[in-house]
Order: structure tokens, then C-alpha cells, then sequence
């Protein structure tokens, strides 16, 4: 349901945090009169975990001055491990004048780290918590205690009713597992399914639909899949990119294509590796790292490094909206990687993540009509033009160029290079790809999953059960097991002859009888809570199935065997 509205600002004297937090908006360049033709996009990963990040405060300062200097210039932003307040408010005054609204999203013990800022009034937020997320007994992954999930907001760009553009921000569990043992896939899965559900039915309400964030997913994976054939959202990057890799160098799929090993610079300009690649200064080998700081020359990285790690984690899903109520629909026009520059004063990048940047175009269906009647006449519509794209740093020469395992071939500056600015990143359709196509594309039902996915999933959530179960039974016999041994150690002490041996038996009581305890809690209730939200997964998945097959989906009659044998089942 929703949560409270956005959170503005105004112009006024006034420094403090708490009056910043809750000013009035700076009135917008623009009156709701003037409908945009076109929307500018960034999402980025901040990397602000309090006590963690190194040089957090200085980095989302820069970030945030940044996006307040960027061209095009960005009118929605959506923030991901951006998980303290003051680094929020930091961003809301440099981003103040081009961004006046903007929520910061309170979720979990430690806050979901989310964050949406608009230049159009926010007139409704939710922060929606994903039912798999994680497990409390990881905590030195965090990924449960911040409660992660979708931060949404409803942003009015215009007057009509179906002037809303509807934002889902998010930041799925972290791959920490990789192979048939990853014990988090099955999270992973139920969370792009979720959040495809929220996107299909923005979508049904006739609204502009934007999935941004953190997605943790390789293109064309199970989880991508589940998001693109489940919600009408296109990849905005494979829009343009269609021939985009599907995972770094190295993993088993890319392989299978059978392509070289792409450079740094390929990575980033094609297959929008916002993650992992040797311009990111954050994945420098530590001695590399030490080459910057204050004072120091400026490092720089050779473009032409063998990249084999670079993927792309962050992503930008779009809809074109209601084509008909508004008289036409959104296209992409421009896709790029962005946030590359460096802290001006300190050398590192601004993240441990790029940012994925995207500009919408509206295209009127009267312009859509007379593009058709040009391309009818036009026996090759599309350009064979190509505007080559740069990425941010100075090409320089290395003849001492080797693979990234070894560490990043960095370089010292020098007059030999040649500059290459971000802001000439991007890619104009209009060399590649009619609007028309586009539009077509998006407002075509999205192609469904196929059975053989749906009983992928099937495995993956039979096989999670299984592990959970074993986990629920074993820690409730570890309660009991520590219940029994603190009571044997509690009669003990009364037999016990000297005092340093009842000492011993009452620590060990204690100390076991609050492990066992914290156990038997979790096989009590998250256990048997996360079985609860598998059982609703795997009905929806069966009803999906079902669909996708053509057949009538299965409702379970209460108190009929069926339903005996799967409660015994689960």
C-alpha cells in the first residue's frame, strides 16, 4: 500500500538536514502544460554501505554533482545502495535545481539502500519487500537485514490520466554462489518474478512502465527472461544492442557464441559492462589502487585491455505506454553506459558499478504514419552509417598490455594521448532502427516463456524446498539437542567440586542453550515462513505454465485429497 509521499525541496537559506528533508520543491523549468518528447534516464549503484565503502562521503558528493552537471541532462534517476540518509540529502542539493522531488525508501533493519529523484512531482511511492530475501543466518551478507525489494513511485509528467510514468527501483540478491550449487538462484528468479508482476500491471493501467536498478542477472538469463516475457518492458540496451553479450569472456554462455575476447573499450561502448571491468579503478588490484589519491598523476587504462570480466549487472526495462489514449508511444533513442569519470580529487571511480544511462522518445502516431509511407518508398530505411562511441579515460599506447587476471594495464598521462569524452556515449536510432520498429516491438505481446522454462523454475524452487526443509528439521533438533545439554549442565554444577568447573558448565549452558534457541526460533519461523512464500511461488509458476501451454489452470478444491497430499507435500 502506499507509503508516504515524495519528499521535496525549495530554494531557501536554510542548511539544516531535517528542514532540507521536508522543503517545498523548487519550482520545475517547465509548467505540467509542456508534455515532454523526451525522457532521460540514469540508474546507478552507488556503493554506499556505511562503514564499508571506502570514501563514501566523498564519492556520492561527486556522484551527486555529477548528475547535476550531466548532458543530456537526467529528469529520472534511480539510486541503489544508496543506504544513508545524510548521503541522500547530499545528492537532493546538488541535484536540487533539475531534480526537485525525489523519496528516499526506509525498508529492513538497515534500510534498502533505494532511492528515486524526479524533475515531475512524485504523487505516489510504495516500498513493496520481495517474499525470498535472503536468509538471517547469512548475516555477513546483509542481503535479509536490508530488506531488500522494489522502491516504486508514480510521477505525473502531465495533465491527462495517462500522464504517469511509473518507476519500479531495485536491487535483487547479490550472486554470491555461481554453478549448480547456488543455493540463491531460486531467490533471484522469485524476485524478477515479482518484480515483473509490477511491471505488468503498471503497464495494464495504461502507464509509461521504467524497471531500473541493480538486477544482479546476465542478459538473456533465466531471471532476464522471466522479466522480459512476463511484463511488456524491453531491454533498452538489447533494443540497440541486439547482438550485446550475454555474460563476461569467461562464463559458459558467451563462450558458446564463439567470440573473441572483447577489449575494455568494446565492453563498455557494445555490450554496456557496467560491472567488473578494468575502468572501474574499485576492481584494480590493491598495489594498482595505490597509484591514486590526492596529489597523485592521473591513471589511466588502456582501452584495448583484454577484458574478460566486464558484465553488465545494472539494467534500464522500458514500456512505451498507452499508445492509443496518448496518440503515440515511447522509443528509445540513445543507450549508454555513464558515471565513468573519475573523483576529480582523489583518482577512483565514483562506484564499484557504472551507471546505465537511456533517453525515451515519444514518437505521435501521425509521425509513426508518415515514417511508414517513407520507408515504403525507401527500399533501404535504415542508415549504414555508424557514429562511433567513446568511452571516458585517454587512450595511451603499452606494449606491456596483458590479460586483466594479472591486474589492470594502467598508464601515466601523457602528450600522446587522445582525449575521449562520456558525453559523446550513446547511439542514435536513427542509424539502426526505425522508431516504427520500436514501437511496433513494444506494444506486440511480449513472447512467453516457454514450458520448458517454467519447469526450470519448478526444479529450482523442488530443490530449494528440499534444502529448507532439511534446514527447518535440523536446527529444531539442534534446539533440542543444546535444551538438553544445558539442563545436564545445570544439574552437574551441584556435583561439580571445584568452582572454575562450574563456572565451565554454566558458560557452556548459557552459551549453547542461546544458540540452540536462535535456532529453534529460525526453524519456528523464517523456515516455515519461506516455506509458505515457496508454496505461493510455485502455484503461480504452475498457473503460468498452465497458460503458456494453453490449458485451463488447475484450482485446488479445499478438502480434497489433492490438497491433503500437497500440505503434506510441503
Amino acid at each position: 500500500m502506499p507509503s508516504d509521499t515524495s519528499s521535496t525541496d525549495k530554494n531557501t537559506s536554510t542548511t539544516s538536514d531535517n528542514d532540507f528533508a521536508h522543503q517545498e520543491p523548487y519550482e520545475p523549468s517547465v509548467t505540467m502544460a509542456e508534455l515532454p518528447t523526451e525522457i532521460s534516464i540514469v540508474t546507478l549503484n552507488c556503493w554506499g554501505l556505511k562503514y564499508i565503502s571506502k570514501l563514501r562521503r566523498e564519492r556520492l558528493t561527486e556522484i551527486g554533482r555529477q548528475l547535476a552537471i550531466a548532458d543530456p541532462q537526467p529528469q529520472i534517476v534511480a539510486l541503489q545502495e544508496c543506504f544513508c540518509h545524510e548521503d541522500y540529502l547530499t545528492i537532493r542539493r546538488e541535484t536540487r535545481y533539475i531534480l526537485p522531488y525525489g523519496k528516499f525508501y526506509f525498508a529492513g533493519a538497515f534500510g534498502g539502500g533505494l532511492a528515486i529523484l524526479s524533475k515531475w512531482p512524485i504523487e505516489e511511492s510504495t516500498m513493496y519487500r520481495y517474499p525470498l530475501n535472503g536468509r538471517p543466518t547469512a548475516f555477513w551478507r546483509g542481503d535479509w537485514y536490508v530488506g531488500k525489494g522494489v522502491a516504486c513511485a508514480k510521477i505525473r509528467y502531465g495533465p491527462g490520466p495517462k500522464h504517469i510514468i511509473e518507476v519500479f527501483n531495485t536491487h535483487t540478491h547479490a550472486p554470491y554462489e555461481s554453478g549448480p550449487n547456488d543455493s540463491y538462484i531460486c531467490h533471484r528468479t522469485s524476485q524478477s518474478w515479482e518484480i515483473s508482476k509490477l511491471l505488468r500491471g503498471a503497464a495494464e493501467r495504461g502507464h509509461l512502465v521504467l524497471g531500473l536498478g541493480d538486477f544482479n542477472m546476465l542478459p538473456l538469463s533465466l531471471e532476464h527472461q522471466i522479466v522480459t516475457s512476463h511484463a511488456p518492458v524491453q531491454d533498452v540496451w538489447r533494443v540497440l544492442h541486439p547482438d550485446s553479450s550475454v555474460g563476461p569472456a569467461y562464463h559458459h554462455a558467451e563462450k558458446a557464441r564463439g567470440r573473441a575476447v572483447p577489449t575494455a573499450e568494446f565492453n563498455i561502448l557494445e555490450n554496456c559492462a557496467t560491472s567488473d571491468g578494468p575502468f572501474n579503478t574499485w576492481r584494480w588490484l590493491p598495489k594498482q589502487q595505490k597509484r591514486l589519491g590526492i596529489g597523485k598523476p592521473v591513471v589511466t587504462v588502456d582501452p584495448s585491455t583484454p577484458d574478460l570480466r566486464g558484465k553488465r549487472l545494472d539494467y534500464i526495462f522500458a514500456g512505451a505506454g498507452d499508445v492509443a489514449a496518448n496518440d503515440g508511444g515511447w522509443v528509445v533513442k540513445r543507450a549508454a553506459v555513464g558515471m565513468m569519470m573519475r573523483h576529480p580529487e582523489l583518482g577512483c571511480s565514483l562506484s564499484d558499478h557504472f551507471a546505465v544511462e537511456a533517453t525515451l522518445k515519444f514518437v505521435p502516431l501521425k509521425q509513426q504514419r508518415d515514417e511508414n509511407n517513407n520507408n515504403n518508398n525507401n527500399n533501404s530505411p535504415f542508415s549504414n552509417s555508424h557514429q562511433t562511441i567513446k568511452p571516458t579515460t585517454t587512450i595511451l599506447n603499452d606494449a606491456d598490455n596483458h590479460l586483466i587476471q594479472t591486474g589492470t594495464c594502467l598508464q601515466e598521462p601523457s602528450s600522446q594521448g587522445t582525449s575521449i569524452a562520456e558525453d559523446d556515449a550513446g547511439t542514435d536510432t536513427d542509424d539502426n532502427l526505425t522508431y516504427t520498429k520500436q514501437l511496433l516491438a513494444f506494444n506486440s505481446p511480449p513472447p512467453r516463456l516457454p514450458p520448458s522454462g517454467y519447469d526450470q523454475i519448478l526444479s529450482l524452487i523442488h530443490k530449494y524446498v528440499a534444502r529448507e526443509q532439511s534446514q527447518l528439521k535440523w536446527r529444531a533438533y539442534h534446539f533440542f539437542s543444546w535444551l538438553g545439554v544445558s539442563i545436564v549442565c545445570l544439574i552437574a554444577v551441584w556435583f561439580v567440586p571445584r568452582n572454575f568447573v562450574a563456572f565451565i558448565l554454566m558458560l557452556v549452558s548459557t552459551l549453547g542453550l542461546v544458540a540452540g534457541t536462535l535456532d529453534g526460533l529460525m526453524s519456528l519461523l523464517f523456515f516455515r515462513s519461506e516455506l509458505r512464500a515457496l508454496k505461493e511461488y510455485e502455484f503461480e509458476i504452475l498457473t503460468a505454465k498452465a497458460l503458456a501451454e494453453g490449458k485451463t489452470p488447475v484450482v485446488q478444491q479445499a478438502g480434497t485429497e489433492e490438497d491433503v497430499d500437497v500440505g503434506k507435500q510441503w
